[in-house]
């Protein structure tokens, strides 16, 4: 499946293209961009923790590259705005290489574009329900050594999946794939605060085709088992070691979104 994507619906809001419109990116529809100010309106601190996500997103990478890890799998990468993982790892580690996956079109498209022809990144477009393709497919295999260590991204995207029994044998599949030194990087929606406003904005997400599934910590734990937590642990997103220059992010909002980085 990691052929041409699928053209584009603008008709359809995506979550990719809702998380940009919440980064501040043009490359949205209307559609996606009703959503992300309905969610604004019912959550003013939406795009404040879009930004905190994005800001552990690249703290990790950062932890990776210091650990010696090369190598990048990036689940649900979305589109691509500032602060890839490409550029954050090869601000490391000059000769990194990244495969970015994503079923969503839009995010396929725009990522291609962005990279055009670097020889050491990739975009496959696949489900990430389906590590025998992810994990087989020839440019994956051709920039990612998996006897060696490796840094799988799952940053914000197991929360457009629903539960089921193909999303937790896939989550174990791609540890399975790597080597001890290896890397996980996981962030995820919880509940917090209003549950009201919470299942509002969840409701919203169904027009997305992607419905948004918070899951509170010992659920989340399932798909950390064989992981070992590194120092804090899964703890709110803007709490996992922050920069002194990250931007603040303070009362129920910032506990919406946990993360946590373990090695396996």
């Amino acid at each position: 499946m990691s052929t041409a994507a699928p053209p584009i619906d603008p008709n359809r809001p995506s979550p990719a293209r809702v998380y940009d419109a919440f980064l501040g990116g043009t490359h949205n529809f209307a559609v996606d961009r009703a959503i992300a100010t309905r969610t604004s309106e019912l959550l003013p601190e939406t795009a404040l923790l879009a930004r905190a996500n994005r800001a552990f997103l690249g703290r990790a990478v950062r932890y990776a590259a210091g650990r010696g890890i090369t190598q990048f799998l990036d689940l649900g990468s979305g589109i691509p705005t500032e602060g890839n993982v490409h550029e954050v790892a090869r601000a490391e580690v000059p000769d990194a290489t990244v495969v970015y996956v994503d079923v969503d079109p839009t995010a396929v498209l725009y990522a291609r574009h962005l990279l055009g022809d670097d020889p050491l990144t990739a975009v496959v477009h696949s489900d990430l329900r389906e590590p025998a393709t992810v994990l087989g497919d020839a440019r994956v295999r051709e920039l990612i050594d998996f006897s060696r260590p490796v840094a799988v991204m799952m940053v914000a995207v197991l929360h457009f999946v629903p539960d089921g029994p193909a999303l937790d044998a896939a989550v174990r599949a791609y540890r399975d794939a790597v080597v001890p030194g290896s890397v996980l990087a996981f962030s995820h929606t919880t509940f917090a605060g209003d549950t009201a406003v919470l299942e509002r904005i969840t409701h919203l997400y169904t027009r997305t085709g992607g419905p948004l599934v918070p899951r509170d910590a010992e659920r989340m734990a399932r798909f950390l088992d064989g992981w070992r937590l590194v120092e804090p642990g899964l703890v709110a997103a803007p709490l996992w070691r922050p920069d002194p220059a990250d931007e603040p992010i303070t009362g129920e909002a910032r506990n919406l979104m946990l993360a946590c980085v373990a090695e396996r």
